[in-house]
């Protein structure tokens, strides 16, 4: 199993910024992509940003130019700064990753959740 831990959410005001990181543990063979999401109130969960182990990134449109994802591997941990922060970007934050682990002598991969960390945004 593989547990997801995030930190860093808070209340910020608008234009303002906050680094949300999150740290991985447990039993696994390898963790792949990882990504955050988050899911504002009567919305659905949305894809923030994601890395894969080699450092590629993709980002919501949305976020584009004020975010940045990041990790390290060494670690098993993966942050989000977040820059020019706006009301709209109000959300509770998941800290999603893609792992491998040996289940019966067959390598599977499985997607693991943290508990989510609330940012807010407003003056």
């Amino acid at each position: 199993q593989v547990q997801l831990v995030e930190s860093g959410g808070g209340l910020v005001q608008p234009g303002g910024s906050l680094r949300l990181s999150c740290a991985a543990s447990g039993s696994y063979f390898s963790i792949n992509a990882m990504a955050w999401y988050r899911q504002a109130p009567g919305k659905q969960r949305e894809l923030v940003a994601g890395i894969t182990s080699g450092g590629s990134t993709n980002y919501a449109d949305s976020v584009k130019g004020r975010f940045t994802i990041s990790r390290d591997n060494a670690k098993n941990t993966m942050d989000l700064q977040m820059n020019n922060l706006k009301p709209e970007d109000t959300a509770v934050y998941y800290c999603n990753c893609d792992a491998t682990r040996w289940v019966v002598g067959l390598l599977l991969s499985f997607a693991y959740w943290g508990q989510g960390t609330q940012v807010t945004v407003s003056s």
